[in-house]
């Protein structure tokens, strides 16, 4: 069975305010990949003219979510993806507009194994981050877990 995922970035628009706010744009979003867009824009840039750092962990974080929706996005009645934790490493100084890649550390299926044995599971989305000319700019690893949903009492 294949799930659609071609709405995925347009719903993140919808319910993340920050998305609409500074331009996240998607190229791809797949179970196992998302691509994610911020424009160059003033109003994002810090005291020595790139995106300011906030912005770069916001598409990362951004990106991330896209592909975890994506992976599981049919489970949502069941449980509630959260982030965990995240690390970014800040290598070099970006420049222009920047494009991330998330990508899922672990086969979805494995993580719903784990959901469906009564576990809370947590999965790894490895980002990368490059400017304008394609160098990496930023990596960051975001840990998800799927939060199962409380059953009303009356279930």
């Amino acid at each position: 069975m294949t799930t659609d995922t071609s709405g995925v970035g347009a719903l993140m628009g919808q319910l993340v305010p920050w998305v609409r706010t500074v331009g996240v744009e998607f190229e791809e979003v797949t179970p196992e990949r998302a691509v994610a867009r911020l424009p160059d824009t003033a109003e994002l840039r810090n005291h020595v003219g790139g995106p300011h750092a906030a912005m770069i962990f916001g598409l990362g974080e951004t990106a991330s979510g896209a592909v975890s929706m994506a992976a599981f996005g049919a489970a949502l009645e069941r449980a509630t993806p959260l982030v965990v934790s995240s690390e970014i490493r800040y290598l070099r100084l970006a420049r222009g507009p920047l494009t991330a890649t998330a990508v899922l550390d672990r086969p979805a299926a494995d993580v719903l194994a784990d959901l469906d044995a009564g576990a809370r599971p947590e999965f790894a989305v490895t980002v990368v981050v490059t400017g304008e000319d394609g160098v990496e700019t930023t990596r960051m690893s975001v840990v998800w877990t799927l939060r199962p949903n409380r059953r009303d009492a009356t279930d």
